[in-house]
Parts: structure tokens; sequence; C-alpha cells
């Protein structure tokens, strides 16, 4: 059986984003996170068919574009990448609010301005625009907290490590300089990525992780390597599962740095936060409000602002005859070699 979908492709600040316009499936659920619970459930080969090879490739991330689900929404995404199906992506938020926005996809009900039903929450965004061209994106994203501080681990490819862990829309175990790390800046991009695999593994393996609002999202799919900057406030390499190496600043891993360091004083209200990604593009985060979870937890309400910019449309054929039509990853097969 052959399926036909339609993307929009462009990036975030030099991260990939494909966003599927036609050909998504019909999902069911009262909220975007049930919808994401379905779309896991029964959709995830479409996840894996084209965000993984041979369609795709061991960095992409992407989105599937949706009607709005509440009235006061403009549209709404379920969120794909490599390595699952997450609550929130700032980057491919970004994007695919440019992309709506420049392909005419959608009309906002107020100009200038944007809102997203997500499976992490709703997500409200300003834009700016230079002609037909969206220049910049900035959204408010989700409620986000530091979850814990001073994490020690006895981590095997480095030593003992301190850390703390944030949330921004996904879980960040946040390395910062110590005796055993110096930075990102003294690793490869390759090692980075081995030891933030180990790490992420470690962590889940050692500590219980969960949201305290909803109780479905669990455990660590990212780490968040920090180094010294070349001209911003931060920087930093995020890791998501086993293959990625986010090529932008990470929306939700800027949010939860943004997050950690106002509640360990090290930013104001309002003070921008210029943060630097592994290539050296941009986000501006900020603590837009404070806030408090049902729980009591305190969180921020952070904003994140960037561009993104299309660079194609693509339509893509999935035969459920043909050899690897359900997406492969190179990982897939060294974990195979190493059991036989």
């Amino acid at each position: 059986m052959q399926h036909l979908f339609k993307t929009i492709e462009g990036h975030t600040e030099g991260m990939p984003v494909r966003m599927v316009i036609a050909g998504a499936p019909e999902l069911y659920g009262k909220t975007m996170s049930e919808r994401r619970e379905h779309f896991i459930a029964e959709y995830d080969w479409i996840r894996r068919a084209l965000m993984l090879e041979p369609r795709g490739h061991a960095h992409m991330s992407g989105t599937l574009f949706y009607p709005p689900l509440t009235e006061t929404s403009d549209f709404a995404l379920i969120f794909a990448e490599t390595s699952g199906c997450l609550p929130m992506c700032g980057h491919a938020t970004i994007g695919s609010i440019t992309f709506a926005l420049e392909q005419g996809l959608i009309k906002p009900k107020q100009e200038g301005q944007v809102t997203v039903d997500v499976p992490a929450g709703q997500v409200t965004a300003s834009y700016q625009k230079q002609g037909h061209k969206i220049h910049s994106v900035r959204f408010t994203n989700v409620p986000s907290f530091l979850l814990a501080r001073g994490l020690r681990m006895d981590f095997k490819p480095l030593g003992e490590l301190i850390f703390d862990i944030a949330y921004g829309g996904n879980f960040y175990p946040i390395i910062e300089p110590q005796a055993h790390y110096p930075g990102c800046e003294h690793f490869t991009p390759a090692q980075l990525l081995d030891y933030g695999w180990q790490l992420q593994q470690q962590v889940n393996h050692e500590f219980s992780i969960v949201h305290p609002e909803n109780p479905g999202i669990t455990g660590v799919k990212h780490c968040m390597w920090a180094g010294k900057p070349s001209d911003a406030d931060g920087r930093s390499v995020v890791i998501a599962g086993s293959e990625l190496i986010d090529r932008s600043p990470c929306g939700t891993g800027t949010s939860a740095r943004v997050a950690q360091r106002f509640f360990k004083g090290l930013l104001k209200k309002h003070e921008p936060f210029k943060h630097e990604s592994l290539i050296g593009s941009y986000f501006i985060g900020r603590v837009e409000e404070v806030t408090v979870l049902a729980d009591g937890t305190q969180a921020v309400l952070p904003s994140v602002e960037g561009r993104a910019f299309i660079t194609g449309e693509n339509t893509i054929w999935v035969n459920k005859t043909e050899p690897y039509w359900n997406g492969f990853s190179l990982n897939d097969f060294s974990a195979q070699k190493e059991n036989i």
C-alpha cells in the first residue's frame, strides 16, 4: 500500500524542519497530548518513514500540521523527530509558524500573533514581517522549571558529574564546565553525541523524572553540554536520543536553560539571554512571567526568539512493499551486530 505525504522543507537557525501539510492521519483525543499518544500508538511508522533514512537522516526533525483543537488557536502541531514524538519542540515551532504564515496556510486571528495547540499545551507567538517574509518568531513556551539541582553521578567516560535537570517542554540534564568536564568546546561533536546518549540512559536508570502535572511526560530524551560562548551569554550542544545533534540552540533547551538560570539567581525577569549553538547560530531567551504549577512547583513562562527559512517543497511516497519503508537508523544495525 502506498501513502503520499506533501511537506514544506526548511530550517530554523540551521536545524532542519520538515512540516507535513498533506497525508497526516486523523487523530483522536480531547487534548493534543492525548492525540500525541494516539499517534505514537498507531502511526509511529509515519515518524520513522519521514524522519529516518532513506527519506530523512539522523538529524532530521519535523512536524505534522493540523487544524486548531481549541477555539483560540490558529493551528495545531504534532512533533516528530528521529528520537521520538516529543511533547514540544521549540525550533520546529518557530519553523512551522514561519512556514504556515509564508505559505498562506493560516490567517491569524490577530495580526502579528499566532497561537498553536501542541502536546505540551498551548503556545503563543509573535512574529516580525519584512515584506512577504517572516523575519523572526518569538514564542512564549509552556511553564518551565528547575526540577533538580546539584545531582551527582559517576559517569564512566568522564568521571563524577554534577548537573541540574530543568524542563522547557522536554527534560534536560544540563552539564556545565566542572572538574571532569571542561566545556563543550573541548570535545568533538562525535564525542558529545556518544557521551550524550550514554548519559541519557544512565540518568533515566538512576533517577525518576516525571512532570508534576502530566504523568505522560517522563524521563530524559535529551541532554545539554554547556560551554564557553564566543559572542553570547551562554553556549551549549544539545543531544537528542542516540544520533541527533541540534544545530540550532534548541528552543525547549533554551527554555530549560532560562528556567535553570532564573531559579539559580543568574537571570532576571525580562533580561535577554543570548544562547549560542554548536554552529554559532542564536536564540534569544527571556523570562516573561513567573508562575506556579498546580502542585506548587515554581515555574516561569519563557519566550524564545529565532529565525526560520523555507528551502523547498517535497512530495514523499511511502510504499509498504519496498525495503526500508519503515525507515532505519544505522545504530539499529550496530545494535544487531553486537547481539550476534
